[in-house]
């Protein structure tokens, strides 16, 4: 299973929400590069952006910051973005900075002809974000919430070439209690394509039973910012190594 620590941007700097709300931020770091760095030093290969006002205003705010993450790993590092990208025009620039995947969702549920489009222009690099509150989708940066659930959101799509699903539970997510293993499983088990689960991972319980309920990866956030989990560790567990609890 991969390990995608999370680096969420807002004003150039990175910060978490809890449970998407713009009211509840910490800022962890003022140079998100930086902190990328960190990660690939720590053993990251992988690493998850997200765009927080560009989410909201439906367009990519934070691309300064974004160009200085991928300086920072150079190609060490599979790197995404989310958040605001909802034309084909920002999917065309944003791919010409060097970036291997791009996450997409509130597009996937109101234009989903156009989605479906972009997948079979940009195979296997277009991951469809869902994000649920209750089990029905959020858009717009969670601020609103459909009436489609999420596991129909994903079988509408799960026959076009995506990279994968990015799942984030909304209710879990930066409040440091543990993930919704069963809502991750049973997602996993709807489509055969790749899940990535999202929200709540704390500890490496957390990583050990996602990765034994078959999920592709996880992204983790806040823990890694609050020291709750090491990322070293994480790493291990997720690819199937045995970590003491004194480790």
């Amino acid at each position: 299973m991969q390990v995608w620590p999370a680096i969420d941007l807002r004003g150039g700097k990175c910060v978490r929400l809890r449970q998407g709300d713009y009211q509840q931020e910490t800022v962890f770091a003022q140079e998100p590069a930086v902190v990328a760095r960190q990660f690939v030093e720590r053993g990251a290969r992988h690493l998850h952006i997200v765009d927080l006002e560009g989410a909201r205003e439906g367009l990519p705010v934070n691309l300064p910051s974004v160009q200085e993450i991928l300086a920072a790993v150079g190609d060490e590092m599979e790197c995404e973005l989310g958040g605001g990208i909802r034309d084909e025009q920002s999917v065309e620039e944003i791919f010409d900075f060097g970036l291997k995947r791009l996450v997409i969702g509130t597009s996937a549920l109101t234009d989903p002809e156009w989605f479906r489009t972009a997948c079979r222009k940009y195979p296997k690099k277009l991951v469809l974000g869902i994000d649920a509150r209750d089990g029905r989708a959020a858009t717009d940066g969670w601020l609103n919430t459909s009436d489609v659930t999420a596991i129909d959101l994903a079988r509408q799509f799960a026959n076009e070439p995506l990279a994968a699903i990015i799942y984030t539970d909304i209710a879990t997510d930066g409040m440091m209690r543990g993930p919704n293993i069963s809502a991750m499983a049973e997602m996993q088990a709807a489509v055969d394509v790749p899940i990535v689960a999202s929200g709540g991972v704390t500890t490496l319980d957390d990583v050990a039973r996602l990765a034994a309920a078959g999920l592709a990866g996880c992204v983790i956030g806040r823990a890694l910012y609050e020291g709750t989990l090491s990322l070293e560790d994480a790493i291990r567990v997720a690819a199937g190594e045995v970590v003491s609890k004194a480790h």
